[in-house]
């Protein structure tokens, strides 16, 4: 039985690599459930995912050195509020499909889509659960208090404040997510690796920018993202969806489509800076 599905696996992604119509066809068949309204289950089962809480230091506590980084990134970071760099974090705090598609797509040089990448979407959607999943046994252990609470200043997202609030800062879920989906696509396409991996440092930063979440929140957060990404490539549902984006995304090339977005302007914002 073992071998019989090892043997189907290996044709499942020669076809995928080598035959980008079945490989489309392939991946798309599946319906995949969803873990809450919005966002599909991940491909990682529960004790599968990385634990946050064995993984990551605690938190810093007040009146320690990291702490006061931690305080002197969010003053940084606060300065920026009202700006384009603002704008920016309030549009990377969102992460339901399809506008989360389109975060990387400058970065990328390619747009991302149900209609053009289906896959490669289905991809992001699924790797965001895991990676943002992956964050909690530290955040539920820990329960650390968000800036805005601490400083008693606005977040971005003013509308999320209440949930924000009972949910633990520490490790952020979005820099995790960000973070991974750089490292994936970078994959993808290598040649736009500087330009991916900057676009993932500050799609975390741009927690800091909206004041709900502090330095050291972010910088693991994208640890954890990481180990995230390390995890899914042992996953063999995974490998084969990878499989097929990757032949998604060459076809997107030859068809010579391009970014969607207004890249001009997320570089402006982007050169803005949040640190």
């Amino acid at each position: 039985m073992q071998r019989l599905l090892l043997k189907s696996l290996s044709s499942l992604l020669f076809i995928s690599l080598f035959n980008p119509v079945a490989a489309k066809q392939t991946g798309t068949v599946e319906n995949i459930p969803e873990f809450r309204p919005g966002y599909l289950i991940g491909y990682l089962k529960q004790q599968d995912l990385p634990n946050s809480l064995s993984l990551l230091p605690p938190p810093p506590a007040p009146g320690t050195p990291a702490f006061a980084l931690d305080q002197r990134m969010a003053e940084k970071s606060q300065a920026l509020r009202g700006g384009k760099r603002w704008e920016l974090a309030i549009s990377d705090a969102n992460l339901k499909f399809p506008a989360a598609a389109e975060t990387f797509s400058c970065a990328l040089d390619a747009p991302i889509s149900e209609q053009h990448t289906p896959v490669l979407y289905r991809v992001l959607r699924r790797t965001l659960t895991d990676a943002g999943l992956a964050t909690y046994s530290a955040k539920k252990r820990y329960q650390r208090s968000r800036p805005f609470v601490y400083n008693q200043q606005p977040s971005c997202t003013p509308e999320d404040e209440a949930k924000l609030a009972a949910d633990g800062s520490y490790p952020s879920g979005h820099s995790a997510i960000g973070w991974a989906w750089a490292l994936l696509l970078s994959e993808l396409a290598p040649e736009h690796g500087n330009a991916l991996w900057a676009r993932g440092r500050a799609y975390s930063e741009s927690r800091m920018v909206c004041n709900v979440h502090w330095y050291s929140d972010v910088r693991e957060g994208r640890e954890i993202g990481a180990t995230t990404v390390a995890r899914l490539h042992a996953d063999p549902t995974f490998q084969a969806d990878f499989a097929v984006a990757r032949q998604e995304l060459l076809a997107v090339r030859a068809k010579g489509l391009t970014a969607s977005g207004d890249c001009a302007a997320q570089a402006q914002a982007l050169a803005l800076g949040a640190d």
